[in-house]
């Protein structure tokens, strides 16, 4: 380990810094408008039930939050905590780093020359964040494997009504507080839900002064417990990016496999932000296959170095493996079967 070797990981960190901390900023931002300006009951009404359709309409929600893979993090951790469902915040937390207009913008310049790497790109993210979100889908009660603060925040799912038949206890003697529904049966209401309800009424009635003050105490309080992660994410990026020869993975991408799996573990390693980096894959597309290249859009704004740290602000680390391990098997599936249908 000499000089220039540390000179240059310093240099890439600060660039990787630099690159993600606007967007970092601007998620959050999304998050508190979300938290302080945008009624949480309303916005859970709108979203489908379903889960495959939550889990698609999570995943198009990035055309209208324009957010890389830095931003995406507090805003679907914001909607977790409103209670919106696994899949639509799962399918936004995978898909919204490609799906959304900046970045399409910036890879079709980047492959004007070659438009199906576009189209494919918008098509293979929003498959597999669509498919993760249906997936995890079938864990019903999601707050198991999420950090404890936000399954804290989340709302207390409401007891099925079959379990309370079935106890054979009236209502009115199990704990909890109730209201008088229309013919005279007891309607409970969770201590925490009515909480959570009485705090988004009370901050929707706030003046607006008041209320961008809570926006700036909550940007200040994020951007601490993200930006801690996103700083340690990018050192380890910028050390492997040094240390570990770049002979060593460019070697690996010949053929129809090796070169998907060597693309996917660039993507992890070097944590490029999803505005720019078509045109770091740009660089390679006379040397590489157009699965593999395809295998580096789509992977890396899901999951890379940085993209892990940030996910375990929300989850713990086995949801972090399996979101991995999914998104993993999923691209190289999808990106083999072009390479395969191309050669």
């Amino acid at each position: 380990m000499d000089l220039n070797q540390l000179n240059s990981a310093f240099t890439l960190f600060l660039s990787l810094l630099v690159e993600a901390i606007p967007f970092l900023i601007l998620g959050v931002l999304f998050s508190g408008l979300l938290l302080f300006f945008v009624d949480e009951r309303k916005l859970i009404k709108v979203l489908p039930k379903n889960p495959l359709l939550g889990a698609f309409a999570g995943s198009c929600v990035g055309f209208l939050f324009p957010v890389c893979e830095c931003g995406n993090v507090p805003v679907a951790r914001r909607l977790l905590m409103q209670g919106a469902p696994a899949p639509v915040a799962i399918g936004f937390l995978l898909a919204a780093p490609t799906i959304n207009p900046i970045v399409f913008w910036s890879t079709w310049i980047a492959f004007r020359d070659q438009p199906e790497i576009v189209f494919l790109r918008v098509g293979l993210s929003l498959a597999i964040a669509t498919i993760i979100g249906w997936v995890f889908s079938a864990q019903a009660d999601l707050r198991p494997l999420l950090q404890p603060a936000v399954a804290r925040a989340m709302p207390v799912p409401r007891e099925p009504k079959e379990s309370q038949a079935e106890s054979g206890v009236s209502p009115l003697l199990q704990s909890g507080t109730f209201l008088l529904g229309q013919i005279g049966q007891p309607i409970r209401i969770d201590t925490t839900e009515l909480q959570a309800s009485m705090v988004a009424a009370a901050t929707m009635r706030k003046p607006l002064p008041d209320r961008l003050y809570l926006l700036l105490e909550n940007t200040v309080q994020e951007l601490r417990e993200l930006g801690g992660v996103l700083i340690l994410g990018s050192a380890i990026a910028a050390l492997i990016q040094v240390f570990v020869p770049r002979e060593v993975v460019l070697g690996l991408g010949q053929g129809p496999v090796t070169s998907i799996i060597a693309m996917m573990l660039m993507a992890g390693l070097v944590s490029i932000c999803s505005t720019v980096d078509s045109f770091f894959a740009l660089s390679f597309a006379s040397a590489f296959t157009s699965g593999s290249l395809l295998a580096f859009l789509v992977f890396g704004p899901m999951i890379d170095l940085k993209g892990l740290g940030l996910m375990l602000s929300i989850f713990q680390a086995r949801a972090v493996i399996y979101l991995f391990a999914l998104a993993a098997q999923l691209t190289f599936l999808f990106t083999l079967f072009i390479n395969l249908h191309v050669s």
